[in-house]
């Protein structure tokens, strides 16, 4: 069976500093023809910090689109054409101060696939070493550390609700086993 929808037109409904929208009309594979909302979105990454006493550093910062303050992983997002891994460097140290000895790529999610084209690569950093942190000028947050099974504790009792920090918390868990 086919499943491929083929763009025949776009517009661009809005640009802003992070997103742009966009409104295609796509060919479905039965020949008709539909709207399709698309937010286009440079990406971001996720860093699962694991400390050599099994302990993760994690963010909690007040989420605007939700109105409350979300426990996760420190994460940001890319500009376009910007190398994951480099990110993932700057983001770890901006937001926790930490630099790793090892970076594992965990590989990526689609974070909202129906609409959305933001990539999430997510990575394991181990061997860490402490610094300053020095969060962005519009970036306002609290850093801590959690053991790693009462964070794999929360997101199954649904107290983490952050998909990229889940995503990375329990790919990590079957990862390493613990």
């Amino acid at each position: 069976m086919e499943l491929t929808e083929k763009m025949v037109s776009t517009q661009i409904k809005f640009k802003g500093r992070i997103i742009t929208v966009r409104l295609d009309q796509a060919e479905l594979p039965n020949g008709h023809v539909a709207a399709r909302e698309v937010v286009e979105h440079p990406g971001g990454v996720a860093i699962l910090a694991l400390h050599d006493d099994q302990t993760v550093s994690v963010v909690r910062q007040f989420r605007y689109p939700f109105g409350e303050i979300v426990t996760e992983l420190p994460a940001g997002k890319l500009e376009y054409g910007e190398d994951h891994r480099l990110a993932a460097l700057r983001e770890l140290d901006e937001e926790v101060g930490e630099t790793p000895g090892e970076l594992i790529y965990l590989g990526k999610i689609y974070v909202s696939p129906g609409f959305c084209t933001e990539v999430l690569h997510m990575y394991l950093a181990r061997d860490l070493k402490q610094g300053a942190v020095h969060p962005d000028e519009d970036e306002f947050l609290e850093g801590g550390r959690v053991p790693f099974d009462q964070l794999v504790e929360q997101v199954m009792s649904g107290e983490i609700v952050d998909g990229k920090t889940v995503a990375a918390v329990l790919k990590t868990k079957v990862l390493l086993g613990l």
